[in-house]
């Protein structure tokens, strides 16, 4: 069994998407409404949205879509996306670049329990966890 994030958008999916690939990395790949069997069935002004988009880097997959659904969610608060990073100067590039626009948390710093940690709501309202285990 595997589980992956998948985060749902009102109509900026390719926006935060390609933000992500920026911060993290990775091969990204999108599907519009357009070019899927539903093109026929939705509105023209929906052609254009993402039906489907998969960033992939590693053992990291995030995926997500502007299919809102009609139940209002509230981005971001019912979940964190933790990074678990490999170096110091990675987890602070990461940081940084998800900081962007967005709002710093929790700053990154050492923690009682070897660790490296810190946290960020990104400009797009996701709340994301950033930790590097250090050696004791």
């Amino acid at each position: 069994m595997k589980i992956a994030a998948y985060l749902s958008f009102n109509g900026n999916c390719r926006e935060a998407m390609l933000f992500y690939q920026q911060c993290l990395g990775g091969e990204l790949v999108f599907q519009t409404i357009g070019d899927s069997p539903l093109s026929e069935k939705m509105p023209e002004k929906m052609k254009n949205c993402i039906l489907h988009a998969t960033l992939k880097k590693g053992r990291m997959e995030l995926m997500a879509t502007d299919m809102m659904g009609v139940t209002e969610r509230s981005t971001g608060t019912a979940l964190s996306l933790m990074l678990e990073c490999k170096t110091k100067e990675e987890i602070v590039t990461t940081y940084n670049l998800l900081a962007h626009g967005g709002v710093r948390c929790h700053e990154l710093e050492n923690t009682f329990f070897g660790a490296i940690i810190g946290d960020i709501k990104d400009q797009y309202g996701i709340q994301w966890i950033l930790f590097l285990p250090q050696e004791k």
